[in-house]
């Protein structure tokens, strides 16, 4: 259950497609069509193009194709519903919901996440101008935290009152709980979560808030660090600071860049390296990883550096074969973390993230380079180590290509690195082979498909399936002639037909005569009729059996050649196919 259906057709019904994809590629116009260099591809000749009266785009490079909520959903890395969202508050349209409680849940989270904006502002606020936050403005002045870094990451305070935005906001207690921003203490009073700390808002990847990170300032009690519990809107092992901010950026790249604290964010982005995000006081989880891998294939762990070599090997080659994923490290300085590296030196930060290299490699560098390596004895034990770690990668070319870089390095054999290794082999990746990139041959039937797209009042009613041999066009009729709207047909079918129907409704429309283009179909199943009765006729032991047959159909063949007799012929023997192959089941 989701957004009511009618809904989502009003979305796409008020959605400018041109203008939506304008806002990423510059489309010019050809014909009926606009057509621009490929977002999704690097090409140097346009072959992304846009139906803006059927409002579907397709990109003959690289297959990329969908309708506005698909361009939205991959540009800005949405879901679905985030996408439905976005282009309906474009349109000022308000959307329903197609159940009672999913109209309910979505209410709720919506009056969830409007609290939590109130809450944002009102901190934001309180940091620029507060009395009581003048120590924390010189805090984050020490840290190179000037007015616009403070409003870009929206930074704010939490005063030490028990419960100084509960009653400023006027929160009821049901709401202060379910988004985390207050608590119910031991005298049933509702009081603040936060008091007397920086807070560093978390938004979701939507940009919604979500969540709060709080900070105590130098020499106070209590943690250094403090999250919003887990909540309705707030899940930590799936969100991730920053990456509201970073998510161009890193589809930009082409990598995520990840690190431990919302500090370590704000200096990576102010160090110039922008694609950066942070785990919420936890370990990179599965889930972190699913939500990266939706952005980017590379992830760069900029951890200190000891804890990045203390990693578990298992669950980054887990994570690297199950989302197909590389990790790769960020070789630190020895304890330093990127915010401190970022106001200390931030080229050496940008050259450690651009010089991050794979968990293994890393892993071994850090080995080799804290050992002594004077004796053989030394060696042969750096060896065993080594053999250790390389024996945890579960593809052997992997482990084969380290052996013999480490056994150069240590002066032993490579085999000596490899002994007693068995182990499953990963099997390589592999892609399935995608369709053509060519466009298909212009053929007749492909013709009355592309009017049956774009001229459907034209040839609806001298159309049937009997007229389609090949089995893909046959797929696409089907859907056209059984669904009410070509989106219906495109959601409706098989990737393959989906594609066919797409690049049928994004291509020019060719200059033909519809009744022209029936007649030539036609003319060309009646053709493949006739062979069947002739071979048919000559397998009898009374061969003229169907000649009669034979013969009429013949002369109807002549009719549709002919403009004067066409228009008779056209119905006469498109009931003779249909009947024809009704018989024949």
């Amino acid at each position: 259950m989701g957004i009511a259906a009618d809904d989502i057709d009003r979305v796409r019904a008020a959605t400018d497609l041109v203008e939506v994809v304008g806002g990423h590629v510059a489309l010019r116009r050809s014909g009926t069509r606009w057509v621009g260099l490929c977002p999704f591809h690097t090409e140097r000749t346009p072959s992304f193009s846009v139906n803006a009266e059927l409002g579907f785009y397709y990109c003959f490079g690289c297959q990329a194709k969908g309708d506005a909520i698909t361009f939205v959903r991959e540009t800005q890395q949405l879901d679905f519903v985030g996408a439905v969202e976005l282009l309906a508050g474009r349109a000022g349209i308000e959307l329903r919901w197609d159940n009672t409680r999913q109209s309910t849940e979505h209410r709720r989270r919506a009056r969830l996440v409007e609290t939590m904006a109130r809450a944002v502002a009102w901190y934001h606020e309180r940091l620029l101008t507060g009395a009581d936050a003048a120590s924390a403005r010189g805090y984050l002045r020490t840290r190179g935290y000037d007015g616009e870094v403070v409003r870009r990451f929206q930074l704010g305070w939490a005063p030490d009152g028990w419960d100084e935005l509960c009653r400023a906001l006027s929160l009821p207690t049901d709401v202060a709980v379910a988004t985390g921003l207050g608590f119910l203490n031991a005298r049933n009073r509702l009081q603040d979560s936060f008091r007397a700390r920086v807070l560093f808002p978390i938004f979701d990847v939507r940009g919604d808030p979500v969540a709060l990170g709080g900070r105590v300032l130098p020499g106070a009690d209590g943690p250094k660090y403090k999250n919003s519990v887990a909540s309705a809107l707030y899940d930590k092992g799936e969100v991730l600071y920053g990456l509201n901010w970073a998510k161009k950026a890193v589809v930009d790249s082409g990598e995520v860049v990840v690190c431990e604290g919302y500090t370590d964010v704000i200096g990576l982005a102010g160090a110039g390296v922008p694609q950066a995000v942070a785990t919420c006081g936890t370990s990179l989880t599965d889930r972190h990883v699913a939500v990266l891998r939706r952005f980017a294939p590379r992830i760069v762990l900029a951890f200190d550096a000891d804890k990045a070599g203390q990693a578990a090997a298992e669950r980054v080659y887990g994570w690297e074969r199950r989302h197909e994923v590389d990790v790769f490290v960020a070789a630190l300085p020895a304890s330093a973390d990127p915010a401190e590296l970022a106001a200390r030196d931030p080229e050496a930060l940008r050259r450690a993230v651009s010089g991050a290299v794979p968990f293994l490699a890393f892993r071994l560098d850090r080995l080799l380079s804290g050992t002594p390596l004077a004796s053989v004895e030394s060696r042969a034990r750096a060896a065993r180590a080594a053999a250790d770690l390389i024996a945890e990668h579960p593809n052997q070319i992997v482990r084969e290509d380290y052996a013999s870089q480490v056994a150069v390095r240590l002066g032993v054999r490579p085999e000596h690195l490899l002994a007693g290794q068995g182990g499953e082999q990963r099997r390589p990746r592999t892609t399935a082979p995608g369709p053509s990139r060519r466009r298909r041959t212009e053929t007749t039937s492909l013709l009355a498909l592309s009017l049956a797209v774009h001229q459907p009042e034209a040839v609806a009613h001298l159309l049937d399936e009997v007229l389609f041999s090949d089995p893909l066009e046959l797929a696409a009729y089907r859907a056209l002639s059984s669904a009410a709207t070509l989106h219906d047909a495109v959601a409706s079918s098989e990737a393959d037909v989906a594609e066919l129907l797409l690049r049928l409704a994004v291509d020019e429309v060719a200059d033909a005569d519809a009744d022209a283009v029936v007649a030539r179909l036609l003319d060309e199943a009646a053709c493949r009729v006739l062979r069947e009765l002739e071979i048919d006729a000559q397998g009898r032991d009374r061969p003229f059996e169907n000649a009669q047959r034979i013969g009429w159909l013949k002369l109807q063949v002549e009719n549709l050649r002919d403009d004067t007799t066409r228009g008779p012929a056209v119905e006469q023997v498109l009931q003779f196919l249909v009947d024809y192959r009704s018989a024949a089941r």
